[in-house]
């Protein structure tokens, strides 16, 4: 039985406890000149900050799957929502690159509690027909807490200073703690629960998980749309525009924003897109990954900044990418029972954060070398940017490959995927009937 108005609130809670982990994640991205002074610090070691950050949350993942799993939605989420707050009164008291390091791993630890748990929520609370879009519409959504992360965190560190930001950050922390043990339920009263497994069914659910083809697919899927967009936002976006291009902290921020805000008009479409097509859900993925590509060549070959209209363009395809990353957590949906999709999405979440990080420090690597001074300049920045060739490249190898062993699987299994043209009319005709 289901109770739609209990449901929604379940879900909207869980999007706010998202929306605070993409704020606390993204609160080091617009601070790189408050923190390089603060702490004494160059390109290399800021970027080390978000590095480990992120190698917590890539580490993370497959524990968390297991234990969201084990333990149920709440209580890791609000958990998520307390370690990040930790994190944060760290971070505003710390005047070491050490404690900041440590105060930044907290936050990605935090962090990492958080999607997966929110996204176990939602076949509980809702039909199967919504969940494709409620896992993008709860992505993107969550998206926005890195709009309060630009332009409001950036007037709250200019007029107040770092200790209040950073402690200011932790106090919100503790209020949605306590809103998500208050506000939501694994599943609605009366349900089914599943019992919770032990850890020696935990590990074979793994092996199962990782073993299956769909999953490693959606993996690979996440890994490849994912980091492009992440590495803009976490890092290394803001000081390439003030920087690199010039801009004002402002029109930096603006441009964030609207990466952001354009994916509120990009989700339904790639929702649908999912919903409808559900064996071309691939195609979606390296649609995205052949325009990300393109914008960035036009970028980086451009003589001199890229005028600002082009600027734009690239926010605009930016921000697909983290719809067509969530198609990675639907194949894990697809391919995998309900007991092990908190470990199926886990491994899933691996891909675009593990990309991610590897490219924030490969940047920060670049940036040092070229400019030990710091005086970085915008050929410093277009040189650092052209490593995400090797990682477009590799994911793109991978997805075709796990695609292909996918589809063999699926049709040992008596399931024919239908042409595109076959499908597009198939399911115009559906919806006729």
């Amino acid at each position: 039985m289901r109770f739609p108005s209990r449901a929604w609130l379940v879900w909207g809670v869980g999007v706010l406890a998202y929306g605070l982990a993409v704020f606390q994640r993204s609160s080091l991205s617009v601070a790189a000149e408050y923190a390089t002074a603060r702490f004494a610090i160059g390109a290399s070691l800021f970027s080390v900050f978000a590095v480990l950050q992120l190698v917590m949350y890539a580490v993370m993942q497959v524990p968390v799957g297991v234990l969201v799993d084990r333990i149920g939605s709440r209580k890791m989420v609000a958990l998520g929502a307390l370690v990040m707050a930790g994190g944060q009164v760290l971070m505003a008291l710390t005047t070491s690159p050490a404690g900041a390091i440590v105060a930044r791993m907290l936050v990605g630890t935090g962090d990492a509690m958080t999607f997966v748990s929110v996204l176990r929520l939602i076949p509980s609370w809702f039909p199967a027909r919504r969940v494709p879009i409620l896992t993008q519409v709860t992505g993107l959504l969550g998206q926005l807490g890195q709009v309060a992360a630009t332009i409001p965190l950036v007037l709250v560190l200019h007029t107040f200073g770092w200790t209040p930001a950073y402690l200011g950050a932790a106090a919100i922390g503790v209020l949605v703690g306590v809103a998500v043990l208050a506000g939501i339920r694994d599943s609605p009263i009366g349900a089914q629960a599943s019992p919770p497994i032990t850890w020696r069914e935990a590990v074979g659910q793994l092996r199962l998980s990782f073993a299956e083809p769909g999953t490693r697919l959606g993996l690979w899927s996440h890994f490849t749309s994912q980091f492009s967009q992440m590495v803009f936002a976490l890092l290394w976006g803001f000081p390439f525009l003030t920087i690199g291009l010039g801009y004002s902290a402002t029109l930096a921020g603006s441009l964030l924003t609207l990466m952001v805000l354009a994916g509120l008009v990009v989700l339904p479409v790639t929702g649908q897109l999912t919903a409808a097509y559900p064996r071309r859900r691939s195609n979606l993925v390296l649609t995205v990954l052949v325009a990300t590509v393109v914008i960035w060549t036009v970028v980086l070959l451009w003589p001199g900044p890229a005028p600002l209209p082009v600027v734009v363009i690239l926010m605009l395809v930016l921000s697909a990418n983290g719809p067509a990353s969530a198609v990675g957590f639907d194949f894990a949906r697809s391919f995998n029972p309900t007991p092990r999709l908190g470990v199926a999405s886990g491994i899933v979440n691996v891909g675009g954060f593990t990309a991610s990080l590897t490219t924030i420090l490969v940047i920060g690597i670049v940036l040092d070398a070229l400019a030990p001074d710091g005086a970085y300049t915008l050929r410093d920045f277009k040189l650092g940017f052209c490593f995400q060739y090797l990682p477009w490249a590799f994911g793109f190898l991978a997805v075709v490959r796990t695609r292909r062993l996918t589809r063999a699987g699926m049709a040992e299994q008596g399931d024919v995927i239908d042409t595109l043209p076959h499908a597009i009319a198939r399911h115009w005709h559906d919806r006729g009937q």
